[in-house]
């Protein structure tokens, strides 16, 4: 069970609302991941945008050395770094972790860049590869349409010998193949139940025919109450302060603005109820103002778990979770539901 470190300038407490308080910063995001870690929480996502927020990186450097026990999730932007520069970095990092790092693969374009998504996606293949092949202490003879290399491994990788698992998330058919090639977990965004049933599916099929297995995660955000009018009332607020001229820039000024992922994210809106349910205790509204994961599990403390519960009999393993404000949602899930739950790090993980 992991939480959500806000290093993107992603906290709100009005979606749509931008609060200086709130804003990405060393203090806050130290005390958000503080505050999981306290919480119970096994793993924290510190995301990355290039032009939002912190460096993730620096960061997680900063937060290891302050915290015992929470794994950190760090999410790396593979187009924009020489993969081995990049493997001794996070042999650093989870040195310094003292072998609590995981790694969140982004499929992501050096700035100014426009390399079309097949391109993108084999590029990612190929870091990957180097990545795993150096994070184990492994030279690496590589010979690829983006890189070529013939490198020992650094001195750290050959020390530490572990490659942490590396998430990896995206809908298109780049993305699933580029996971079943090169992932340890695929990572969605949120859908109804027989969608992740299918996905599930699709992506161990696709990961067999490589010699390979998967595991599954699931990113979503939560507003879990004592009552379930508790809880939608508390995700209304949510959007009480957002127009829609608002919400449609947000979207629109993200990288990953056009990906196969955020249009199934407007698509799940799309088909959702008047109050924006597209099924039972899953609610997107507030992918009416963030691009990406745009959908939240609304509900009292036993629809919450048994939501979870669901998504845990279609194979899903690790969830992400998120809440606005971060800092109060990882109080109350902790609280309400977190207790109930069985959870640890992910095994082999």
């Amino acid at each position: 069970m992991s939480w959500f470190g806000a290093l993107c300038d992603d906290d709100y407490e009005f979606l749509g609302v931008p609060d200086p308080r709130l804003a990405s910063s060393w203090d806050h995001c130290r005390d958000l991941v503080l505050r999981a870690e306290r919480n119970g929480f096994d793993n924290i996502l510190l995301p990355s945008g290039y032009a939002l927020g912190i460096d993730t990186t620096a960061f997680a450097a900063a937060i290891a050395a302050l915290t015992t026990r929470i794994r950190l999730l760090a999410a790396v932007r593979v187009g924009e770094s020489w993969p081995p520069q990049l493997a001794r970095q996070l042999a650093t990092l989870d040195q310094v972790a003292g072998g609590r790092l995981t790694v969140n693969i982004i499929s992501s374009e050096l700035p100014g860049e426009v390399l079309d998504g097949e391109a993108r996606y084999a590029r990612t293949v190929e870091a990957m590869h180097i990545l795993r092949t150096l994070l184990r202490g492994e030279a690496v003879s590589h010979r690829g349409a983006f890189w070529q290399l013939e490198v020992e491994a650094p001195r750290i990788c050959r020390e530490r010998r572990r490659c942490p698992p590396f998430y990896f998330g995206g809908l298109s058919e780049g993305a699933r193949e580029a996971a079943a090639q090169g992932a340890d977990v695929y990572l969605m965004w949120p859908d109804t139940l027989p969608a992740v049933r299918a996905l599930v599916a699709d992506l161990r099929a696709r990961a067999a025919r490589h010699g390979r297995a998967l595991r599954f995660g699931y990113r979503v955000h939560v507003v879990v109450r004592e009552t379930e009018a508790e809880a939608r009332t508390a995700a209304a607020r949510l959007l009480s302060r957002l127009d829609a001229a608002t919400g449609a820039a947000i979207r629109a000024k993200s990288l990953d603005s056009r990906s196969a992922g955020v249009a199934a994210q407007a698509a799940l809106r799309e088909t959702a109820d008047a109050e924006g349910y597209a099924e039972e205790f899953l609610w997107t509204g507030i992918g009416r103002a963030r691009s990406g994961c745009g959908a939240a599990i609304v509900g009292d403390p036993d629809q919450v778990l048994g939501k979870l519960r669901q998504y845990q009999a279609e194979g899903i393993e690790a969830f992400i979770l998120s809440g606005y404000p971060h800092h109060a949602e990882c109080d109350l899930f902790a609280r309400y539901v977190l207790p109930r739950l069985a959870h640890g790090g992910l095994a082999g993980g």
